[in-house]
């Protein structure tokens, strides 16, 4: 079925995507205005009528390492790889921040803005990606602390450094990958937007965040893998840290998987936008 809209000297087709996959990537250039105007406009909504505004960029991450490092630092006295703890989990909860945001912003993107949903036509893959593009400005202002706390330490960044970008690409690959699935069920079933915040906290005791992926037994380690974060804060730590963290096995399965969810995920979502109009 196709609807035609009329405006002055042009005319517009809008049809559902053809085939069981289709990206439609000429819509997404078509409409990429939108989405930097999205990612700007949910930076403002954010910080808007905030004390601290783009500081709570920092403090976040900030009394978290400060609450590890009293924790499981000093008190549980968890082994950091010969590296000073509260750069160790730092380190970490770079990429967990960026992952825990975005994740928790993306899955309720479409019901937050239902009214662009049911009455604009545009990509709604533009949702969940600006939830998702909008966490790299907090994530730059975090990464300015670390410097400092390496400084501090007397930690030097190695070549390593080099491949911190490949890392966070895989980091925003993994939101994107479980954000698309998560925003597309919230349409259907409302009850996911009570069950993500639960989700996230289990996943960041699931993530070698507050301890080294070193601890967890050999056998085990194929089934960590799984857990995509796994191998992004691995992938981080090398890469911040040098010699002081090796990557193994698990960070070649984590990126397996945030691949497998990636498409996956792609393809639920696109199904699925067809009827977000009439279900949201």
């Amino acid at each position: 079925m196709k609807i035609f809209a009329s405006i002055p000297s042009d005319e517009i087709v809008l049809e559902p995507p053809l085939g069981w996959f289709s990206l439609r990537l000429a819509d997404l250039w078509t409409y990429r205005e939108l989405l930097y105007f999205l990612i700007w406009r949910d930076l403002k909504v954010r910080y808007k009528q905030t004390i601290l505004g783009a500081g709570w960029a920092i403090l976040q991450p900030v009394l978290s390492m400060i609450v590890f490092s009293i924790i499981y630092g000093k008190l549980g006295k968890l082994p950091s790889d010969g590296i000073p703890y509260p750069v160790f989990s730092f380190a970490a909860l770079l990429p967990w921040q960026l992952f825990s945001r975005a994740l928790g912003d993306a899955s309720s993107s479409l019901i937050t803005n239902q009214n662009m949903v049911t009455k604009i036509s545009f990509p709604r893959l533009f949702l969940p990606s600006s939830s998702v593009l909008s966490g790299l400005v907090d994530f730059g202002i975090s990464f300015l602390v670390l410097i400092g706390l390496m400084f501090f330490y007397h930690i030097q960044f190695s070549w390593h450094v080099l491949m911190l970008p490949v890392f966070i690409f895989m980091a925003l690959l993994s939101v994107m990958a479980v954000g698309l699935w998560l925003s597309a069920l919230n349409v259907q079933y409302r009850d996911i937007k009570y069950v993500t915040p639960f989700l996230i906290q289990i996943w960041l005791y699931a993530t070698p965040i507050a301890y080294s992926s070193s601890l967890i037994p050999k056998a085990w380690k194929p089934l960590y893998g799984l857990n995509p974060m796994t191998g992004v804060v691995d992938g981080f730590r090398w890469a911040l840290l040098g010699q002081a963290h090796q990557i193994d096995s698990t960070f070649y399965i984590s990126m397996v998987i945030i691949l497998v969810l990636f498409v996956s995920g792609l393809i639920y979502f696109q199904r699925m936008e067809q009827t977000f109009a009439d279900l949201v």
